[in-house]
């Protein structure tokens, strides 16, 4: 991989574990050499002060836990799904485990879990009590298409999966952020990129709400394209996701947060692939929020 932005150079051997990819592109020639390649993820608390806790524009931090993080990381997949090993999301699982632990969450992470083990995680996650807690996160590391997200064994509709979270479903988490991280292929485009020019009040419980209210999706990628992992360093977006997170929470709002996210993917990675038509490509983190207040994770 060659990542761009900071003057240093990165190289490993990598492949490529998307399933149409070679039938689709295989009479394109090839577009440079490179010592090495990059992989796609493809089919085919602290309190906060009254003003704070009182501001009818900021979700509430002063309750006695941030929250509950569950990270699902499939790495090996069962044959039927013709998916091959995600080398890389390892890296991916520790660095969130380590970064949502330091934000002050209460991690749990699920390696290769099938559909039906995934269901039951987060059937079981959004059943949890969480009254006391300010938040809910969710990072999901796997295979995926457009709307799709795989399990070891096969894939399932990602609104399946987050469904249990909705207002009507999981009432102690009605008006709390409910943030979503997923690192997965939405489709089998590739980003060509192109240049630019650069110059050197607490909420009443009367209130009724929607249901979809207090959700943020936070994708890898735009719809329809590839999301591109590292298999040493892993993925571009869980990189830049953990550095974000790391450097400006308790700083910054998180969708100022989550815009640095997707600077730091667009202009710092491009990748570097010895298979004919997958080098020089660029990507777009994807941020899809129903957030109705700011949110600021503790200092």
């Amino acid at each position: 991989m060659a990542e761009r932005g900071d003057g240093d150079v990165q190289s490993c051997g990598d492949t490529l574990d998307a399933l149409k990819l070679f039938s689709k592109r295989q009479d394109e020639k090839p577009t440079g050499s490179s010592k090495s390649a990059e992989e796609v993820d493809a089919l085919p608390s602290s309190s906060y002060s009254k003003t704070a806790s009182s501001d009818p524009y900021r979700y509430r931090m002063d309750y006695p836990f941030l929250g509950k993080c569950l990270i699902i990381n499939n790495k090996n997949f069962h044959s039927s799904t013709r998916m091959n090993t995600r080398n890389g999301t390892d890296v991916d699982a520790a660095c969130a485990m380590q970064t949502f632990s330091k934000l002050g969450y209460k991690v749990q992470v699920a390696n290769d879990q099938t559909v039906d083990q995934m269901k039951r995680l987060l059937l079981s996650a959004s059943k949890e009590d969480h009254s006391e807690c300010a938040s809910f996160v969710c990072v999901l590391l796997s295979h995926g298409e457009e709307g799709m997200i795989y399990g070891t064994d096969g894939f399932e509709k990602f609104e399946e999966l987050t469904k249990y979270f909705k207002g009507d479903r999981c009432r102690s988490l009605v008006g709390k952020p409910k943030l979503f991280f997923v690192q997965a292929c939405r489709g089998s485009e590739l980003d060509d990129g192109c240049c630019i020019e650069t110059d050197s009040v607490d909420a009443q419980t009367s209130e009724r709400i929607p249901v979809e209210a207090d959700f943020l999706y936070a994708y890898s990628t735009a719809p329809g394209y590839y999301s591109w992992r590292n298999t040493y360093n892993g993925s571009w977006f869980m990189q830049a996701l953990c550095e974000m997170l790391q450097r400006f929470s308790g700083e910054l709002e998180l969708m100022q947060i989550m815009t640095r996210v997707n600077r730091k993917v667009a202009l710092s990675f491009e990748s570097s692939s010895n298979l004919p038509g997958f080098s020089g490509k660029k990507q777009i983190p994807c941020i899809v929020s129903m957030l109705t207040k700011d949110f600021y994770f503790p200092r």
